[in-house]
């Protein structure tokens, strides 16, 4: 199968633990993920609150470029995946044909069809692990522009993780915010937002959590020690990529190495499972 892939800015960055972990996942699955020639930053996440006129030209101009290679389109961020949903729906509004899909990832790594496939690939259940699996806000919501068929209550990445053998526990907060983008301009809003996630994560059982976001993770991820100080606790949640568990499920070798580049390690939390 092949796709268009549009990786968006943080992902030739800040996340690049993630786009290695993609590319792995898609090695393993047989799934060709052809770069966009040429794409631009999406917009994401302060171009529609200062220049609208910005905000719809930058994934309107993404959209040509794929609809020019005639590929469906997937992306693996939540918030690239909203301005690029946003963009096809202006097109269709204009009256303009719009010839692809735009996938994100989780949702087209979940089709039944890949499902079967990682069934029959697993190598290394992940028996024993047990986790909860965070979607955050802008993959489902709002459901006019993502098409979401339950946006409060997505449970794709739970049936993911119940293939790979994993137990991922029912909680009520999986599509709550982390501050998304204020973890500059107001960290105080994050460390509340967040310390709320990783109680509610431990009252439900959790070890990790499991994302598909890679904002969602740097804010879970990157504040735990800060916010472990302030509460007088000391909170120790590995934030899992779901790419990652794919991986490790069929049994990829790099995982370790993408792992090691979380600041709460995940990898003796494996270990003890006996899944590294």
């Amino acid at each position: 199968m092949k796709l268009s892939y549009y990786p968006g800015c943080s992902l030739e960055g800040t996340a690049s633990d993630y786009a290695a972990s993609i590319a792995g996942v898609a090695e393993l699955l047989g799934l060709t993920l052809a770069e966009l020639p040429d794409w631009n930053c999406c917009g994401a996440s302060a171009a529609h609150s200062l220049d609208e006129q910005a905000a719809r030209a930058l994934p309107l101009r993404n959209l040509r470029l794929a609809q020019r290679i005639g590929l469906d389109v997937v992306a693996p961020c939540a918030l690239c995946f909203n301005r690029l949903k946003a963009g096809a729906k202006a097109l269709a509004a204009r009256g303009e044909a719009v010839t692809l899909r735009v996938w994100d990832l989780l949702d087209l790594l979940t089709q039944p069809a890949f499902l079967r496939l990682i069934t029959h690939r697993l190598v290394r259940p992940l028996t024993g692990l047990q986790a909860v699996c965070y979607y955050g806000c802008l993959v489902n919501r709002p459901p006019a522009i993502t098409d979401a068929a339950s946006p409060e209550n997505p449970g794709n990445m739970e049936k993911l993780l119940a293939v790979l053998g994993a137990t991922p526990l029912d909680w009520s907060f999986k599509t709550d915010c982390c501050g998304a983008g204020l973890a500059v301009a107001r960290p105080d809003l994050i460390d509340r937002l967040v310390r709320r996630l990783y109680d509610r994560a431990l009252r439900a059982g959790a070890e990790c959590l499991v994302v598909s976001c890679q904002m969602c993770q740097a804010n879970l991820d990157l504040p735990q020690a800060r916010i472990s100080r302030q509460a007088g606790q000391a909170y120790d949640l590995p934030i899992l990529y779901f790419t990652e568990l794919i991986a490790l499920a069929l049994g990829h070798p790099e995982v370790p190495q993408w792992l090691a580049r979380h600041l709460v390690d995940p990898r003796p939390l494996l270990t003890a499972k006996g899944l590294l």
